[in-house]
């Protein structure tokens, strides 16, 4: 096993990820998905092919997980990882789940004198493939002194946020502001464009100022200004799923999260209007239905 990555999940972000991984490394990668055409395309820039989960980790040191929910990790554990997992090995899950549960995989993991390292992914599809990723890592310092190398052939920025789980709650706070920040945009494009600013030319003069952010520069004028809401890239369900975790850290804490509260009623009437799939800033169409003709 010595050396070997393993890589299970190869959707939007895991497959250029991988790729990345496979280019620089410089190590044999076993990667494995459901789906037949992004495997063969790995396979063909030279990784070798696993026929399931349980296999790539019988296989490989570390694996890599980059799959889209909680409910997805939570089969890959069950099914392959947790039966198949010895002792020295390390599995690194590069998506957003809940924390709570990935405490509890990182102490069954343990029992097993193996490793669990939280480290969601941020940024966009294509960031992933420039390798230019922002990763939040949950982790001790020596375990991250371990794995940060690797996680550099895919992300320029990588963050030890704290212990297991801290690279989680980093993520979804990233993600809750994130989402109430593009809805803020949404709602003063579609304001500028009913009292005589042209949207584009608002967003150009806002990113010169103290409003000026990632949100901006990307989902507010890539997407809202540019009318693109793609199918095959972070959709309203999986803004939802990660807004929950939010609201559900908040509830821990005793917390009332009204702007987050408010988000999961627009994000509930998006999806409720058909949306679920497209690109969450899709939600400026149920703000400003006729700033998108059909």
């Amino acid at each position: 096993m010595s050396g070997l990555i393993g890589f299970i999940g190869l959707g939007v972000m895991g497959e250029p990820i991988c790729r990345n991984l496979l280019r620089k490394s410089g190590r044999t990668v076993l990667a494995f998905d459901l789906a037949a055409d992004p495997l063969a395309r790995i396979v063909a820039d030279g990784a070798t092919a696993a026929k399931s989960a349980g296999d790539v980790v019988s296989g490989s040191e570390i694996i890599f997980l980059c799959l889209p929910s909680a409910k997805h990790v939570l089969s890959a554990f069950e099914g392959g990882i947790l039966p198949s997992i010895k002792s020295g090995q390390t599995v690194i899950d590069l998506g957003t789940s809940e924390v709570g549960m990935t405490r509890e995989f990182a102490r069954q993991l343990a029992e097993k004198g193996a490793l669990w390292i939280d480290a969601p992914i941020a940024r966009t599809r294509q960031a992933a493939q420039d390798g230019t990723l922002s990763v939040m890592v949950g982790a001790t310092p020596e375990q991250f002194a371990r794995v940060e190398p690797l996680i550099r052939h895919f992300a320029t920025d990588v963050t030890l946020c704290g212990g297991t789980g801290a690279g989680q709650v980093t993520k979804i706070l990233n993600n809750m502001v994130l989402f109430e920040t593009v809805n803020a945009l949404a709602e003063a494009v579609a304001i500028a464009k009913h009292s005589g600013v042209e949207p584009k030319l608002l967003l150009e003069t806002l990113s010169k100022g103290s409003a000026d952010s990632f949100a901006l520069r990307n989902h507010g004028m890539k997407a809202i200004i540019a009318k693109e809401f793609p199918l095959r890239a972070f959709s309203t369900e999986y803004a939802m799923k990660d807004l929950s975790y939010a609201l559900a850290l908040g509830d821990e804490a005793g917390l009332n999260l009204r702007g987050a509260a408010l988000m999961r009623t627009i994000f509930e009437e998006t999806i409720d209007k058909g949306m679920g799939d497209a690109y969450f800033p899709v939600i400026a169409k149920l703000i400003d239905p006729s700033g998108f003709p059909q």
